[in-house]
């Protein structure tokens, strides 16, 4: 029976990458054409394409997104999301939760992967760690994303947490943002990415539920660059409980 069920599993997995590209095929002209009305309007209506390409996605592989709200949420507010980050599936995901202008701090890496890197680089602020040089330009352009009215999106642990904890350690970036710009912090956590698709392979997606629940936000005001570490890691704290409360 286990053979069987594993053996279904990696049909469904080719399945739904056969879909993701697919799909992912069809958008790439929208992408494109979007991306010349300019940074702020197409890189907007290059969201609302990439939305509806993970509500495609998301319908034909048997995934159920849902949204669970520890503490309410304004959708006309600018925040400083902040998500743990175990899965891939972490950014369909977050396209699927987001619901207000916002732009993405991803690796400068996956502009290259083919097909997916045209989406990517339109979508997404690139970080290229590889010098300080590149990372103040990184930090540079998410404030501009902040003065234009925007949010912005942020995994402070990097990379994959493949620790087996909860989460990893967070870097310091999203929080000097925070404190230097006033902008209030919104943990969001994905519980279910990793047991719908799991980095050590790909043959292991499993058709089911991923939530995405919105704790409550943090807010900066009276708080200076000097507070850094201690908004870090309040943050990582209310992350960590919530992540084991709601069955990581």
């Amino acid at each position: 029976m286990k053979r069987v069920l594993k053996i279904l599993q990696i049909v469904y997995s080719v399945y739904a990458m056969l879909l993701f590209v697919i799909l992912m095929l069809i958008v790439v002209p929208f992408v494109f054409l979007s991306s010349l009305l300019g940074k702020k309007r197409g890189g907007n209506l290059v969201y609302i394409i990439c939305r509806w390409w993970a509500i495609l996605w998301y319908f034909f592989i048997f995934i159920r997104h849902k949204e669970i709200f520890v503490a309410s949420h304004n959708k006309e507010r600018q925040y400083i999301f902040v998500a743990n980050h175990r899965s891939y599936l972490d950014i369909p995901e977050l396209m699927r939760a987001m619901h207000q202008p916002v732009r993405v701090l991803g690796k400068h890496d996956l502009a290259k992967v083919p097909i997916f890197g045209i989406i990517y680089r339109a979508a997404a602020v690139l970080v290229d760690r590889s010098s300080r040089e590149n990372r103040a330009k990184s930090v540079a352009m998410m404030k501009d994303v902040l003065a234009s009215g925007m949010s912005i999106f942020i995994f402070p642990e990097g990379t994959f947490n493949e620790t087996g904890q909860p989460l990893k350690d967070f870097y310091d970036g999203a929080f000097r943002i925070a404190l230097e710009t006033g902008t209030p912090i919104k943990p969001i956590i994905f519980p279910d990415t990793i047991k719908r698709f799991h980095y050590e392979s790909i043959f292991s997606f499993t058709p089911g539920i991923c939530r995405a629940i919105y704790l409550e936000e943090l807010s900066v005001q009276g708080l200076d660059k000097t507070d850094t570490r201690a908004l870090k890691q309040k943050v990582y704290a209310v992350m960590e409980e919530a992540l084991t409360k709601f069955g990581i």
